[in-house]
Parts: C-alpha cells; structure tokens; sequence
C-alpha cells in the first residue's frame, strides 16, 4: 500500500474513535428495530446504504455461549451504523445476549472508549428465528470510511446450522462466555477466518451516496488476494470510489462465495436464489456487478453457453424489475486449472461473446481482457497469477479494479 495513506487510516481511526464514544454530526436519535424480516426482504426507506457485507451460507454447527469477535473493513463512511444479524441458514432459533461494535486497535484488542453496545428495538438481547435476519437499532455518531470495524457478538442460545460466510480472507476471534464488552484481548485467544452470523453493516451517509454489490465467486471473495491486508477486487474497487469525484456510488458489499455457481446451488445458494438477499435486499444498492460463470463451465458436466445465457438473462430481468442495474464482466481465463479442458474453453468463449456484444447488460468490464496473457489468452498473465492459474493476486485484483468504469455503477441512479 502507499506510504502515504498511512498517516490518512491513522487520522480515520483516531475520529471513528471518538465519534463512537462521544457522537459526531447529527447523529440519529436511536429508533427501534424492524421485527426479523426474511432474509430476501426489499431494503427500506431510510435504511441507509450498505457498507460492508458479506454472503451467507451455512458453515457448520451453532454453539451455545460462545462469543465472535468480527473483523470488517468498511467503504462509505455515515451516522447511524446498524448490523444485520442473519439466521438465513439456521433451522432453530439464535439469540443474542450482547452485540457490540468498535474499533480494531490491533489482533483482537480495540482503540479504548470504543466499544459500543448495540440494541434491537431498545433491549441488548435479540432472538432470530430460523430463517430470518434483523438489524440493529442504528448507532449514533459518525463512522469514517474505510474503517477496521469489530462487531462483538455474543450467542447466549443456539443450535442446529449456524449462518456465516466461511471463507473471509480475514482474521477474526471467538472466546467462552460474554466478553462483547471487554476492549482488551484477554478472552478473545482463538482464531477464525470465517464470519459468523454478521453478513451487512449500513450507515446513512452525509450525501446521497448509493452501492454497487459485486455478486460473484472466489475471485471475488478474494482467494489468493493478501489475507488481513483487504486487497480483494471490490476492496481496490471501494478505494477508488472514494476518492472519485465524478460517482456518488461509494458503498461496496462483497457477494461473493467460493465456488458458487450461477445455475445451481453447491456451494451456497446459486446466484439466481441468493440475488435477493445478497444484493437487491442491502440498502443503498444500484447496481449488481456480475461476475460469475466460471464455475458453471469448469463442473463436470458443464453448463452449455445456451443455459448459462438463459441464466444471465434471467438474473437481467429481476434486477431491474427491482429497479437497479446490472453490470457484468466477462469470464476470465482459467487454462492450467485441472478441470481445464478445450469444450469448457469454447463455452467461456460463447458466453463472453455475448456479454461483450449482446447489449443487454447496462454495462460491461472485460476482465478477461485484463487478465490474460498476450502470447496464451486462454491463460492468466502470469504477473496476475496467484499459482493456481485461476485467481489472481493482489496485482491481479488492483487491475480488476482499476478496469472498472466508475460511472457504470452510478446507472441505477439515473
């Protein structure tokens, strides 16, 4: 990262600090939270914009009494922080004891004075039942963008599936028993690379700010990018928003999910079933950047270009029949993968050709044309490569990110 964006986060963390201590600007009179909504439920009016999110799927077994101590980086900047607590995945219900949010100092230990107990309409203790989400009451004060946000949570009951996001190419903490409100590290000693039940954090920005969500697979969930340091593609994305001065689309939340499929569910939702509650439900967002397909062609068997384009259209038409736009990018090369072969080759050149030429996606990035090399464009330019000659690197994201045409994403605002 450049040396001069340090002094910039240092400066960033010092005001989040202090603004979720002592409240900043206007920050909102704390209203009650809306009852548990189903997990594909519409944003609504003055629900903010989102800044941070994640997918859901199941990721293995709920625990009783056990505390996750999250770590996020958050995009826009706003007042009124809220957390949506989700349950999507779960056959029972969950209930949180304590919730918490504050700032990342270092590992598992926060700034002081900067941990912030949350509420659900008033009370510290929140029960979701299966199937649905909720959302905090919002916070006053006034949290900066491009933040390390913690939200602390605490599950007093639970059982059955828990709801998470397995793969966050980010270092999180649990500990035995309530210690949501403790700002030391003390408790918090074991380690997790996953997010549990925590999937979107909004703000309501000073201007009319909206979102783009990036619906996608492991290249966008950011494997093989730099684990802690947030260098995914729609990470490099957010920090090129932010200093735009031409776009007011400043909020970025991640829907990507390792392995994910457009057409058929495993693993997690397909992207048609988890469009709703990935991306059309998050507050704020215009437009849907799809990029997504690889994993349809590389599965054996396939999916022709037919069905994958049957697919796309599908997803055309009911993201803007919820009034939003949709962005694509066409699929990028994968030679060397093992599952590799010259028939899936020809389907990704099917497909890409109509992404490119089609006309119906409301925009197109070429990230294949970013990505592959000159002398073999069946394969990754090997300076983007991350070894395994399907996911790029941390170079390889910054140029995914840098091919992006900002004023895309604003359509949904037109």
């Amino acid at each position: 990262m450049p040396r001069t964006a340090r002094p910039r986060r240092r400066t960033a963390l010092a005001a989040l600090s202090t603004c979720l201590v002592l409240g900043c600007g206007a920050g909102a009179t704390p209203q009650g939270a809306a009852p548990a909504r189903p997990p594909g439920a519409p944003a609504e009016p003055g629900d903010g914009v989102v800044t941070w999110a994640s997918s859901a799927d199941r990721v293995g077994e709920a625990v009783d009494g056990r505390g996750y101590r999250l770590v996020v980086h958050t995009s826009v900047g706003g007042s009124g922080l809220r957390v949506r607590l989700s349950n999507a995945f779960g056959d029972q219900p969950v209930t949180f004891g304590n919730v918490h949010a504050g700032l990342q100092r270092d590992g598992a230990a926060l700034v002081p004075g900067s941990n912030r107990r949350l509420t659900f309409d008033g009370a510290r203790s929140v029960t979701v039942p299966a199937g649905g989400i909720v959302h905090s009451d919002p916070l006053p004060g006034h949290v900066p963008a491009a933040s390390s946000l913690v939200v602390s949570l605490y599950v007093a009951r639970a059982g059955g599936a828990l709801t998470g996001h397995w793969m966050a190419m980010q270092t999180s903490y649990t500990a035995e028993g309530d210690h949501t409100a403790e700002e030391s590290a003390a408790h918090w000693k074991q380690r997790t690379g996953s997010w549990s039940y925590l999937d979107a954090v909004t703000v309501r920005p000073r201007s009319a700010a909206g979102a783009v969500a990036a619906l996608g697979d492991s290249v966008t969930d950011g494997w093989q990018s730099t684990t802690d340091l947030n260098r995914r593609w729609p990470d490099y994305l957010a920090r090129r928003l932010a200093k735009s001065p031409t776009t007011t689309v400043e909020g970025v939340a991640n829907a990507g999910i390792a392995g994910n499929r457009v057409l058929t569910d495993a693993p997690g939702q397909s992207a048609l079933n988890r469009l709703s509650r990935d991306a059309l439900s998050l507050p704020g967002v215009r437009t849907v950047f799809l990029f997504q397909g690889v994993n349809d062609i590389k599965v054996e068997p396939g999916a022709t270009a037919a069905e994958l384009i049957a697919g796309y259209r599908t997803l055309i038409d009911r993201v803007h029949a919820a009034g939003k736009c949709v962005v694509a990018s066409t699929i990028a090369p994968f030679k060397g993968w093992q599952e590799w072969d010259p028939a899936g080759e020809a389907v990704r050149q099917k497909v890409n050709a109509f992404i490119r030429d089609s006309g119906e996606f409301d925009a197109v990035t070429d990230f294949d044309r970013v990505l592959r090399s000159p002398y073999d464009p069946e394969r990754i330019l090997p300076v983007f490569d991350g070894g395994d000659h399907l996911h790029p690197n941390d170079k390889g994201m910054q140029a995914m990110a840098d091919a992006v045409d900002l004023a895309s994403l604003d359509c949904g605002s037109r």
